[in-house]
């Protein structure tokens, strides 16, 4: 009689865990190619959606990045995705890269780290300036990352076109190890920092970061003030300056469609524990959760819900 007890208490344990993981929602989290700040982050959001989010399981997925999520969560792709405050606001808006794209309802879960724009080159090249790399060959990230939405707003500040430079169309870890190789003169990326292709280009040589003046700088502040002037200190990625680059915050988004109580839990389990997030990933340092009250698009309701 007691094995029998025994049996069927394992049993029912056994019906019990397999019901809640039949029942356990995925959600797949739009990040960007390796070698940025938007992949790790992502997976340690989902290692937090996991561990806390009761009911749902999350898996981090390689994107183009910034200006692609946006699209992804629109058509149901991704469930959420990481971009920033300017993109988000351009796909409600249909402005920008999305001005001739289908009409968008996002809503914003939260804040997260800062994304500086890396303009790095080899120490002893001859570009020192944005205007030098006029003829370059340049790595600009993926085709829908974050990057290219910079330079199609730097590029005419400075009377240039993508046509005046040689792009190589690469993930982060790619572009600057050709950078490395030199088989690109430079390599740009919109990146939470430190960024470990920059880190691990570094490993091999050294390097410097490509300058604004402060006349142009004040001027493209002026023009966007969606960008924020960031300063990054020589011991970063020990150049032999600190770096003045142009950054924007970024946010994770869903559609506003989203159920309300999905999105409270996964708000919910992302900055109810803080503390954890930073022990596994070191650019949510950066992360201020009240910076969640103040991005350009409205929270869902079920984050408003948490941070209320």
């Amino acid at each position: 009689m007691k094995s029998l007890k025994c049996f069927l208490l394992l049993a029912a344990i056994f019906m019990i865990v397999f019901v809640s993981q039949v029942q356990a929602q995925e959600l797949r989290i739009g990040t960007a190619s390796q070698g940025g700040a938007f992949y790790p982050v992502g997976q340690a959001i989902a290692t937090l959606i996991n561990k806390y989010a009761d009911g749902l399981t999350a898996v981090p997925v390689v994107t183009q990045g910034s200006v692609q999520n946006p699209r992804l969560v629109n058509s149901g792709e991704i469930d959420i995705g990481i971009t920033n405050n300017n993109l988000a606001l351009f796909a409600n808006e249909q402005k920008g890269p999305y001005a001739k794209g289908s009409k968008m309802d996002l809503a914003a879960v939260g804040s997260l780290h800062f994304s500086i724009l890396h303009m790095i080159t080899l120490a002893d090249s001859p570009i020192n300036t944005f205007e030098d790399i006029k003829g370059k060959r340049v790595a600009v990230g993926p085709a829908g990352g974050g990057t290219m939405g910079f330079l199609n707003r730097l590029l005419p500040v400075y009377g240039m076109t993508m046509d005046d430079i040689k792009p190589s169309f690469l993930g982060y870890s790619d572009g600057f190890s050709q950078l490395a190789d030199g088989n690109v003169d430079a390599a740009f990326a919109l990146s939470g920092y430190p960024a470990g292709a920059v880190t691990q280009a570094r490993v091999t040589k050294e390097l410097k970061h490509i300058k604004f003046t402060d006349e142009k700088l004040a001027e493209l502040l002026e023009k966007y003030p969606f960008y924020s002037k960031v300063d990054v200190s020589k011991d970063v990625y020990r150049t032999p300056e600190d770096g003045t680059v142009l950054g924007v915050n970024n946010m994770l988004i869903a559609n506003s469609s989203m159920d309300e109580e999905t999105v409270y839990k996964i708000t919910k389990a992302i900055y109810d524990h803080m503390d954890e997030f930073m022990q596994i990933n070191a650019y949510a340092k950066q992360i201020v959760p009240e910076n969640s009250k103040n991005l350009t698009i409205p929270l869902h309701a079920g984050s408003a819900r948490y941070f209320k």
